[in-house]
């Protein structure tokens, strides 16, 4: 997982501009890029994945909308094919772009993307970046 201010996927491939970064200072659009690596056993099969973003207790991060207060998330499902003719044994890349529009995060925060695939993590499945007040230019 990498932040970045934009990034796409197109025909297997992450393009990411300007990423990398892990402090952020204002709200402005985002990104998150992904590599997704999926098992040789996993393929062929419907799976669902869920971002959550994390204050610095763990907790989810809740911005208002029109319904109300609601968490800030992503989700999705996807299934990853074989391609004819690869080896057995060989796991699948699935590249995702997610794009996130300018968030209120106060400033001296700091917070965690974290993935959930098929109600599963890790803890290498995370980002985390803080985000500090805009300097005067």
């Amino acid at each position: 997982m990498l932040l970045a201010d934009a990034a796409q996927a197109v025909d297997g491939k992450l393009y990411i501009l300007g990423g990398g970064w892990s402090i952020t200072s204002g709200p402005a659009p985002s990104a998150i890029a992904m590599k997704l690596e999926i098992p040789w056993d996993q393929t062929n099969v419907a799976h669902h994945w869920e971002l959550y973003l994390l204050d610095a207790d763990g907790q989810p991060v809740m911005v208002p909308t029109p319904e109300g207060d609601q968490p800030v998330e992503a989700r999705g499902d996807f299934e990853v094919g074989r391609p004819a003719g690869l080896p057995p044994g060989t796991p699948i890349d699935l590249p995702l772009a997610i794009s996130i529009g300018p968030l209120p995060l106060g400033a001296s925060g700091r917070y965690t993307w974290r993935l959930t695939v098929d109600g599963q993590t890790d803890e290498d499945w995370s980002v985390t970046f803080s985000t500090v007040a805009p300097q005067p230019a």
